[in-house]
């Protein structure tokens, strides 16, 4: 996923993934979709992805919300078992989640991509 431009983790029924995708194509920025919940990302690009997020905690990646959560018991869970959780669950991750060169941000509202549309420069 590295050199495809820009990537969004993208989930078709998601209302902020379709705000996002309407956001970057106002501003003319071509994406690329990987539909997360068919194609998951491996455990490797997950910590690729939170690295470029910043992340201190993968939880920050996390729907804390989603059933799921609960049922795995991920409220005290290590970061290496979130981390995995993710791996395998998908839909505990979430979305939006727009990379492109060595930044990324969960655009949970869509809006959170316009500071990153006016520093960068795609091409």
């Amino acid at each position: 996923m590295v050199n495809e431009g820009v990537v969004v983790w993208y989930n078709p029924q998601c209302s902020k993934c379709i705000g996002a995708e309407e956001l970057l194509a106002a501003h003319g920025v071509p994406s690329h979709h990987v539909y997360y919940l068919d194609d998951p990302p491996t455990r490797n690009e997950i910590v690729r992805v939170l690295g470029l997020l910043g992340a201190a905690n993968p939880i920050e990646l996390i729907r804390t919300s989603d059933p799921r959560f609960a049922e795995l018991a991920l409220a005290d869970a290590t970061a290496d078992e979130l981390v995995d959780a993710m791996a395998r669950y998908p839909e505990l991750i979430q979305r939006p989640v727009v990379i492109w060169a060595n930044r990324a941000v969960i655009a949970r509202p869509p809006q959170l991509l316009l500071p990153l549309l006016e520093r960068c420069e795609i091409g």
